[in-house]
């Protein structure tokens, strides 16, 4: 992700992921890369031309070990070469870093041959040739030369007669001086054995070709195509590159200006996308009359006919499977069911019943939108012939249910009658014994009481006299007799009060007297604490104990 310093994001900002594609940010264009990640190893980036006008911040977040970060800049230059620098530099070096351009030098021009006494093995020192327009190589002042030891005659020697092919044709090379043992008079080349091999000069390695390879477009791989399918873009990364002593590097986009710039942003489908289809028509409604439903069956096929997954199609420009379908006002009838066939007493006056309910016609369209007030008789009367002396049992109407909510008992009278014509008897219920007489008594359950408070009976006083406590458990119970937290607070009973406030009554010893007038005397003098004081003026002894806490008269 990037982002300004500021806490504007530019890339991948608000933990949302971006499109590859170019964003603005910083006072440059970004071109965002993203290759996929199935065809392709490598990693995002992002390029921009620059300069930048603020200080950016580059973030990465990663589930694997750091995969790392790789980055190239370009630092502007003035490209000014000092005679210090061209003084110092070896032959092929390039210049402050710049690249440095080969000398038009020619063989002669570069005469550094070394000479080597093929007899003493010494050298002879290197002589170069300067030419005008050309810096002599630096002395430091105070180092001397070094003594040149004399020549001798010798007939052969080495001499460099060449070098080897620079490595590269351009970008800075590498290449080799080589020597062979010639005749010292005629320069001609023979056999390496006629010069000493421990004098030869060691090859040392030198700088070619050094001007700088053409420019040229570095084409990135194609990003994901934005849309999965149905015309959409794809980008692309193009970098100026040149390649300078075996590495690559990015440099300003006008060296490429010699070269048509590829494109970075091209068209792409993956494939035509899927269209929704209608297979059927609309079913017939649900209902025969009023509001219903009616279906029909949308799927979404592909370009080669297949039906696929819903979510291949666009769910917006889906057509609709399912609506509302209305079939006008349904008509109404009352619907009766047969008479009973028993009637309701066994003799004399009885009634015969039927149910009677109105109900939407789904069969015929009657001309009426309602029942109507003339609803039907749901009874009509019967007889079963007069009532000759039958004994049976007669059971009064139910008492009221003793409980208002919750379960509760409810009892009627129950006796044996005689039924005779507009008259009943009443008889021993031994008469009736041998028919089964009805309940006198049953449970009712009126509504649900609720949660309610239940508590314990109370505990024992904690003191006899001058006021103790005594306590109880309370719990809130729901129907069900299980714990339950919605009993009113306010009513919820005691669970602690006080008991026996009475005050405490000393026992009376009928026994216990002073037999001596002056025990006050014994009293003030403390001597109670011993035995025979304490028998001797009983009640005044007592009377005293009954002033102090912890007193045995107590309970």
């Amino acid at each position: 992700a990037l982002r300004s310093r500021s806490g504007r994001s530019i890339i991948n900002g608000n933990w949302a992921i971006d499109r590859p594609g170019r964003y603005e940010g910083g006072g440059t264009m970004f071109t965002y890369k993203r290759p996929n990640e199935i065809s392709s190893t490598a990693g995002e980036s992002f390029l921009a031309d620059g300069p930048t006008n603020e200080v950016l911040d580059v973030y990465m977040i990663h589930q694997q070990p750091n995969p790392g970060i790789h980055y190239e800049y370009i630092i502007p230059g003035d490209n000014v070469i000092s005679p210090q620098l061209l003084a110092h530099r070896r032959p092929g070096e390039p210049l402050n870093g710049q690249l440095g351009m080969p000398e038009n030098t020619d063989q002669e021009d570069e005469d550094l041959h070394r000479e080597t006494d093929s007899l003493t093995g010494q050298s002879a020192g290197t002589f170069p040739v300067i030419q005008p327009g050309r810096f002599p190589s630096h002395q430091p002042e105070n180092q001397v030369p070094a003594v040149q030891p004399p020549r001798q005659n010798r007939e052969h020697n080495w001499k460099q007669v060449g070098k080897t092919e620079c490595t590269t044709t351009c970008g800075k090379g590498s290449q080799y001086p080589v020597f062979h043992c010639v005749n010292r008079i005629t320069h001609e080349e023979v056999s390496e054995s006629y010069c000493d091999s421990s004098t030869k000069p060691i090859p040392e390695e030198e700088a070619c070709n050094l001007f700088p390879c053409p420019a040229f477009w570095d084409i990135g791989e194609w990003s994901e195509c934005s849309k999965t399918c149905g015309l959409g873009m794809q980008h692309r990364q193009i970098l100026c590159r040149q390649m300078y002593a075996n590495r690559t590097l990015t440099v300003q986009q006008y060296r490429c200006q010699h070269l048509e710039k590829p494109e970075t942003t091209s068209t792409c489908q993956l494939k035509i996308c899927s269209e929704w289809q209608i297979r059927t028509e609309w079913t017939s409604c649900s209902v025969p009359c009023g509001v219903g439903q009616r279906t029909r069956d949308v799927k979404c096929v592909s370009n080669l006919g297949d039906v696929v997954d819903d979510e291949e199609c666009n769910m917006k420009l889906r057509p609709n499977d399912i609506e509302n379908c209305d079939m006008g006002p349904c008509a109404k009838s009352w619907f009766l069911t047969e008479w009973s066939d028993r009637c309701s007493a066994e003799c004399g006056d009885g009634v015969r019943t039927r149910s009677v309910v109105c109900m939407t016609n789904h069969v015929s369209s009657l001309p009426l939108e309602g029942c109507g007030n003339n609803r039907p008789s749901e009874t009509t009367p019967c007889n079963n012939g007069p009532c000759a002396g039958k004994v049976e049992w007669f059971a009064g109407g139910w008492t009221q249910c003793s409980a208002e909510c919750g379960s509760g008992t409810q009892q009627r009278e129950v006796v044996c009658v005689r039924k005779t014509e507009g008259n009943f008897d009443v008889l021993n219920p031994y008469e009736c014994s041998y028919l089964e007489k009805p309940p006198s008594q049953q449970s009712c359950y009126l509504k649900p009481c609720g949660s309610k408070w239940f508590h314990t009976e109370w505990s024992t006083c904690s003191k006899s006299c001058e006021g103790g406590f005594r306590v109880r458990e309370v719990r809130c119970l729901s129907d069900d007799m299980t714990a339950s937290t919605q009993c009113d607070p306010q009513l919820k009973p005691g669970e602690k009060e006080p008991c026996n406030t009475q005050d405490c009554v000393p026992e009376i010893d009928e026994n216990c007297k002073d037999k001596y007038y002056n025990c006050n005397v014994v009293v003030q003098a403390r001597l109670c604490v011993y035995t025979y004081y304490k028998t001797a003026c009983c009640a005044s002894c007592t009377r005293v104990a009954n002033r102090q806490p912890g007193f045995l008269g107590r309970r």
